[in-house]
């Protein structure tokens, strides 16, 4: 049992805050190499975190030890220790062990010292991976005498995550000191009776379990404690988040006169579009600026839902101003909306960077005077320059390719306006609440009527001149055909579709007779419309590209899309390019090729074929990758957790998100000393100016 003791340094205490310097052997040249691993204090160091553990409590046999994996054993020494030096910089010390079982060759690498450590006739108990290159031995293996063993086996040993210069031994000796000095003074941030609803163990326990746990199911404990407390700091700082927001006030809408939207569209709207927005127009009535996330799948309608939106704010006499993330996207929204706002009276104007000064400098005097009432733009509309009558809603598409900043810049330009955020990206529920936490959700969970499923396929290289023979049949019968590689040029150590290497094989000697056309983010912009409008318009009937059609614009005459090394791809991100097809009356379809045996990949690969449900894909994708898939980085709202796992842990998930709603609905949450902790946590979570932590 873990017994605490004081420790000083000079004539100070040592606290959480206190510098690692503080420790003994800690010197500037060892602090620069712990600062790497970006720690600075005692508690940085306790709350460095192992990445696994190497399990020495099962004591093995020498004729059972598999090649690869780690293992303890206990052998004799049969041969003594011979010491050779090899060269400059390299002597080799070998022996020879053996049990009952059989015997070991033991090599070490520039450890001379051991032929008087390990003595001819004793036992030892040994720790390390055998391998069969060149022969059966195992290299540089850990040992101690079988009579004091305890200190190097027999026990669950924790791995770090190092840097060049720091050994292991070196990291886990500073981080034993730093729990000696200053455990006893870690706050939980978790009252007790949190503790005791959901059976966790206290702070201290989890942070000396952690790093030297007795046993797997006291590091099972410790970690439920660290995941629970990872997931509440953050649930109950999205909470925070969100009651501020609702502190703020604006303009309540009147929405009487919406449903003339609706009544003189040209198609009836989807249950699951009526109900977004309801959501959407119930936030803009109550008198506080809504922060909505409107998701879902390709297809499903979500340009309908900002579209109601921005009709309520012309009613209300306010702008509204939609950002792209592509020129591409933003003229086919700019085409879409512009006839149909038309009905209503709503004048809707464009501004994307292509246009020139005239047309730029007319959009931005009409987005002025107020005369633009819906503004479809890119970037083009952050800049400086760019002033707003009376903005009132701001509508981001594609979610994902936004930053929070970029979506604050556009705010910026009006008043408390209501922002209206968009993603075609399927999310699963519990991770979209953490990563869009500070918004509430509505998810448009059907397709509109007469949407065609789009069959998908698997295959190998051996189907390659069939489905060649497929694309022709399918451009014969008037379809066009997308064909997206992974990388853009040819790769010299993988054996990649590059989309360049590619488009010119099928144009020269697989297609000579069609016209094949080339897409890649490298390309200029212009260049990059021009190819999308000419394909758009049917002068191309073959698309070569990367995913950087996985966001553009709507082509109903394409219904062939071909993914090459399919495998390179996670399934939400297939199915979004998937998307690009099935959106006319045309029957569509999707080849995924692949050269993969992997049988886990095949079965990712063929959840997809299974079904066009873009939520139970995302589901799936959870589960097998991991929440990476859905965000490439923090800005785009996915936190990051150093022992919760998004992919392991949502059932403690849902528990510490009840928990933090339960404890900030407490009347005594502000001020209570029990919540002092939790209170200080989140403000170092949630603001820049640090926080101390004792």
């Amino acid at each position: 049992m873990y017994s605490p003791r004081k420790v000083v340094f000079g004539m100070q205490p040592l606290t959480l805050a206190s510098p690692v310097t503080a420790l003994s052997g800690i010197k500037a040249a060892r602090a620069a190499q712990l600062e790497k691993l970006s720690i600075q204090t005692l508690y940085d160091l306790i709350a460095y975190f192992p990445r696994t553990y190497e399990d020495r409590t099962h004591t093995a046999e020498i004729g059972s030890l598999e090649p690869g994996v780690p293992a303890c054993f206990e052998a004799m020494v049969v041969a003594s220790p011979k010491a050779a030096h090899i060269r400059k910089g390299l002597d080799i010390t070998r022996l020879t062990v053996a049990d009952s079982t059989g015997k070991l060759a033991l090599t070490f690498f520039n450890q001379p010292y051991l032929s008087s450590s390990l003595h001819y006739g004793e036992t030892y108990r040994f720790f390390g991976t055998l391998t069969l290159e060149p022969y059966r031995q195992m290299l540089n293996p850990v040992f101690e005498p079988v009579q004091s063993a305890g200190r190097v086996t027999g026990r669950l040993v924790p791995v770090y995550t190092l840097t060049a210069g720091l050994s292991g031994a070196v990291l886990q000796k500073a981080i034993r000191q730093a729990l000696d000095a200053c455990l006893e003074s870690l706050p939980d941030i978790l009252p007790e009776q949190i503790r005791s609803e959901y059976g966790l163990c206290g702070v201290r326990a989890a942070y000396e379990a952690i790093h030297a746990p007795e046993s797997w199911d006291a590091l099972a404990r410790a970690r439920t404690r660290l995941v629970f407390e990872e997931f509440f700091i953050f649930s109950a700082g999205l909470q925070r988040l969100r009651a501020s927001r609702t502190d703020a006030a604006c303009r309540p809408y009147d929405i009487s006169g919406a449903g003339a939207f609706a009544s003189a569209l040209p198609f009836r709207l989807t249950s699951a579009q009526q109900h977004a927005i309801c959501d959407v127009l119930r936030d803009m009535a109550s008198g506080h600026p809504m922060n909505r996330l409107v998701q879902g799948d390709v297809g499903s309608g979500k340009t309908m839902v900002a579209a109601a939106a921005a009709f309520c704010a012309a009613q209300n006499g306010d702008q509204s101003a939609l950002l792209a993330p592509t020129e591409i996207l933003a003229k086919q929204h700019f085409a879409s909306l512009s006839a149909l706002m038309a009905h209503f009276s709503v004048r809707t104007v464009l501004l994307t960077g292509s246009m020139t000064a005239a047309e730029k400098r007319r959009a931005k005097e009409a987005i002025a005077s107020g005369e633009a009432q819906l503004v479809i733009g890119t970037h083009a509309l952050l800049t400086g320059d760019v002033t707003f009558s009376q903005l009132g809603l701001v509508i981001a598409d594609e979610q994902h390719r936004f930053g929070v900043s970029q979506r604050a810049a556009l705010a910026a330009k009006g008043v408390q306006p209501h922002l209206l955020v968009m993603s075609a990206t399927p999310i699963p529920r519990t991770l979209a609440l953490i990563a869009y936490g500070d918004l509430d959700i509505s998810v448009i969970g059907e397709l509109p009527p007469g949407r065609q499923p789009v069959d998908t396929f698997l295959v190998g290289e051996d189907m390659r001149a069939r489905i060649n023979a497929f694309i022709r049949k399918q451009c014969a019968l008037g379809g066009q055909a997308y064909i997206v590689c992974p990388a853009i040029e040819e790769s010299e150590t993988e054996s990649l579709k590059s989309a360049e290497l590619w488009a010119e094989t099928l144009q020269k000697t697989v297609f000579p007779d069609l016209r094949v056309g080339l897409l890649h983010g490298k390309m200029k912009g212009s260049e990059k419309e021009a190819v999308m409008d000419a394909f758009a318009q049917h002068a191309l009937d073959i698309l070569v590209s990367t995913t950087v059609i996985e966001v553009g614009v709507d082509v109903p005459n394409a219904n062939l899309m071909v993914i090459e090394n399919a495998d390179r791809f996670g399934l939400s991100q297939l199915h979004q390019l998937r998307g690009r097809v099935g959106r006319g009356a045309r029957k569509s379809y999707c080849v995924l090729f692949t050269s993969s045996r992997n049988a886990d990949t095949l079965r990712r690969l063929k959840a997809l074929t299974a079904t066009n449900d873009g939520f139970r894909i995302a589901e799936e994708d959870l589960k097998l990758r991991g929440p990476g898939d859905f965000f490439g980085s923090r800005q785009h709202g996915l936190p990051l957790f150093k022992v919760a796992s998004l992919q392991l842990d949502l059932q403690t998930l849902s528990q510490a998100q009840s928990a933090a709603e339960a404890a900030l609905r407490d009347p005594s949450w502000r001020t209570a000393p029990e919540f002092a902790p939790l209170r200080m946590r989140i403000d170092t979570l949630f603001r820049e100016e640090p926080v101390a932590l004792n």
